[in-house]
């Protein structure tokens, strides 16, 4: 960060990087304990997670009216006007990843009665492990202005998006084979889904940052491998 001739100025912009390292810690939490819900069957827990989103919302909305303030007084141009831009976009995207985690908790409370097959449970497991590595890198990628790292994390969502493809077909064959098993199975595709999704914010976060380092957009196709709406063309 270069300063600037008004130090208030260089301290306005440091503390829009802190309330987005603030957000994406919450965050983090927040999906580690949603699936921690779901994995052990523990309704409190759940319903704990679901409720710890509001916590996620208030910084996101103090960052919104800082930067807001910053544009109408600063006038921000050039580098600073798109960390500014970054910082809110960036915002945007961890507060609805902390709505897709909020989710997931509340699916966790709908089976927390249900018994899960625990191959199942290992692939969603593992989505998680990978969607958390992404989010953490990521913003580490924004804390350091390391646009390669961030577009490490970009490159990797592939693997998400194989997992998902994956475990669709396995909820999928779970179903056909037993009508009981529809519920339970409905809820973690959803929860499935919504671990796809956070690793697509992730990639969001990811190309802002490149942008936000080198003014410029990635030029590559954004990778992504979900091919679940053909798999259930093939299955009608």
């Amino acid at each position: 960060m270069r300063d600037h001739i008004v130090k208030a100025y260089d301290q306005e912009l440091q503390s829009l990087d802190k309330k987005v390292a603030q957000m994406g810690g919450l965050v983090e939490r927040l999906l580690a304990q949603a699936f921690d819900a779901m994995e052990k069957r523990d309704p409190q827990l759940a319903e704990a997670a679901s409720a710890s989103d509001a916590a996620v919302d208030a910084p996101e909305r103090e960052l919104q009216e800082q930067a807001i303030l910053m544009i109408a007084k600063r006038q921000p141009l050039a580098h600073d006007l798109r960390q500014v831009m970054t910082a809110l976009k960036i915002a945007g995207d961890l507060e609805r990843t902390g709505d897709l985690a909020k989710n997931i908790a509340k699916r966790a409370l709908a089976v927390s009665g249900e018994n899960h097959p625990k191959s199942l449970m290992t692939g969603l497991k593992h989505m998680v492990e990978l969607a958390l590595s992404q989010l953490k890198d990521v913003l580490d990628g924004y804390a350091e202005r390391d646009a390669e790292k961030a577009v490490a994390v970009w490159r990797r969502d592939e693997r998400i998006d194989a997992m998902y493809n994956s475990l669709f077909r396995e909820l999928l064959t779970y179903m056909m084979e037993d009508p009981r098993n529809i519920g339970v199975c409905t809820h973690l595709l959803f929860a499935a889904k919504n671990i796809e999704r956070i690793g697509d914010h992730t990639t969001n976060i990811a190309e802002n940052i490149h942008y936000l380092v080198h003014g410029m957009p990635l030029a590559d196709d954004r990778p992504k491998s979900d091919d679940t709406a053909t798999t259930l063309i093939r299955k009608e």
